[in-house]
């Protein structure tokens, strides 16, 4: 703003401020010399202070609509307060910290998605709710947190209830038999909270995925041949026939036996995991990702993982599933209708053992050989239950003699160790054993609960204390390995077409090359010549002489 000095007695204005005089008073000759005193005095207000950068005008202003609308009693002797409350509400923080301040707190926004929690649904009764906590899948979350807190393992009290009470949102929403709470996957970005359900029977939805494939695949079948009918003069095709895809184990069976839903905080909404192939589970023994904490992210890896990060953490969750889920020695047996059946061929139904006599925690952490495993393990081939790849192939194309020239190696059936097999036959990584059992404390053993923790899944975890027991993850969903992980390397470079004499494309002759060839073959002309007309020479005289 212009800064005017005391005026001159020249100048508009002046005599304005002398004594006797206003610039308000009607007496004033000029109004022109009026206006122009209001305005230079506006502009004297409107400038800006070098130190906060506000100016005396709008601070006025401010103040006075503030007065106004609180209309406190005694303002001239608060003035100065109302002054000083203004500038602070003035104040900005510089955004010179190291960390972004947020506008919106993380907290009050993980609180704003957690509110929808702690809401009851309208219209149940007393009646209505007991009913449900006798029936209802819930698990009882804070219970298992309680026991694996006395190992020093698991969530704060906070987060165990909010994931408890999420959980309990999930069951009221889908058709879910029984419920679990799996563990939690650390990512780079967010984490992951998994529940392990499963569906009422005929409550599951089917997958369509692969049968709009195989339409896909007839679909493009016709167009080949079509194309074959209108292009028959076309180059030879290749002969290579690929591996066969092997098929994913049906749902509720193998390796799909549950169904996992995860989300990122509890309040967030669930999301339903699909189902894994074996192709996903030997890529992933692979590879070794770190989750980002977003499912639709891509999976930039060597060999390239089929999916994205959705499709590798249910891979990830069936393998760590596979190898950690524990149980004590005789709590589960196998059922009395598939007990052969399953004895043969490595089936995964079992139940409760109603004569169960719970062992002691000594004898649990003693012994490897007290605990089971109560998942089938999976295959080389990425399965439970191994299949043959090339049945269906044989039946359909009925080409047995080349199918017969495989590899007998590829054809060998893979087995696995039975179901409810004891740990004490997993194998070491090394000198470290598979598995370390402890008590949770030395100074009270009699009420001391027995905690296994897996080495070669780290993060997995059990525990047992009488007729209750319960396993856990939590960690970053990979598994151990003694060395640095070494990526695949690439498949070696193909070998070029061997060179022959009848594919060898032959050199440029040179300029003396081709004068000579065309004075070789000139001579040949001329020698072919003269032969011609000597034959016929020959031919005129034996017509003579006849």
């Amino acid at each position: 703003a212009y800064e005017h000095g005391p005026y001159q007695p020249h100048e508009p204005g002046y005599g304005l401020y002398q004594p006797g005089y206003s610039p308000y008073d009607d007496q004033i000759p000029d109004p022109k010399s009026r206006m122009l005193a209001i305005q230079n005095a506006k502009a004297y207000l409107l400038k800006s202070s070098t130190t906060s950068g506000l100016n005396l005008y709008d601070h006025l202003a401010n103040m006075l609509t503030k007065i106004l609308d609180e209309q406190p009693t005694n303002a001239v002797d608060i003035i100065e307060n109302i002054s000083k409350d203004m500038k602070w509400a003035q104040f900005e923080k510089k955004m010179d910290t190291l960390r972004d301040e947020h506008k919106i707190l993380p907290t009050f926004e993980a609180a704003e998605n957690r509110k929808a929690l702690f809401l009851k649904t309208n219209g149940e009764g007393d009646e209505e709710l007991e009913e449900e906590i006798e029936e209802t899948p819930l698990p009882n979350v804070m219970e298992t947190a309680y026991y694996f807190e006395q190992a020093g393992i698991g969530l704060s009290k906070d987060e165990s209830y909010h994931i408890f009470l999420a959980l309990k949102k999930l069951v009221s929403v889908q058709p879910i038999q029984t419920c679990r709470f799996w563990g939690k996957i650390l990512g780079l970005e967010m984490n992951y909270i998994i529940a392990e359900v499963q569906y009422h029977e005929g409550e599951e939805e089917e997958e369509t995925e692969e049968e709009v494939i195989e339409e896909g695949e007839k679909g493009m079948a016709e167009v080949e041949d079509e194309d074959e009918e209108k292009e028959k003069d076309e180059p030879p095709k290749s002969t290579y026939k690929p591996q066969p895809v092997i098929p994913k184990e049906e749902n509720g069976t193998g390796a799909n036996k549950y169904v996992y839903f995860v989300c990122n905080e509890p309040g967030k909404p669930w999301v339903k995991l699909p189902p894994v192939t074996p192709a996903q589970i030997v890529c992933a023994r692979k590879i070794k990702k770190f989750f980002t904490g977003r499912l639709d992210a891509p999976v930039v890896s060597f060999p390239p993982f089929p999916g994205n990060e959705a499709n590798y953490l249910r891979a990830q969750i069936a393998r760590i599933s596979a190898g950690t889920q524990i149980s004590p020695i005789g709590f589960y047996q196998l059922a009395e209708e598939e007990r052969d059946d399953e004895e043969e061929q490595g089936g995964d139904t079992y139940e409760e053992n109603p004569d169960f006599q719970p062992l002691s925690v000594a004898e649990m952490v003693a012994s490897l050989s007290t605990w089971v495993h109560r998942r089938q393990s999976i295959l080389k081939q990425g399965r439970c239950v191994w299949l043959n790849p090339f049945q269906n192939s044989e039946e359909e194309e009925e080409n047995e003699e080349e199918e017969t020239v495989e590899d007998p190696d590829e054809l060998q059936q893979e087995t696995g160790p039975p179901i409810l097999t004891p740990l004490s036959e997993d194998e070491g990584i090394q000198n470290i054993p598979a598995w370390t059992a402890q008590p949770s404390t030395n100074l009270i053993p009699q009420y001391a609960v027995a905690i296994l923790q897996s080495n070669r899944w780290p993060g997995a975890y059990a525990f047992a204390s009488g007729m209750k027991f319960d396993n856990i993850y939590f960690g970053w969903g990979h598994k151990y390995s003694p060395e640095n992980h070494t990526p695949a390397l690439p498949p070696p470079v193909q070998a070029e077409y061997p060179s022959v004499p009848e594919i060898t494309e032959t050199r440029d002759p040179t300029l003396e090359e081709e004068l000579a060839f065309k004075a070789a073959s000139e001579e040949a002309l001329d020698a072919a010549e003269e032969e011609e007309e000597e034959e016929d020479v020959e031919d005129d005289e034996e017509e003579e002489d006849d």
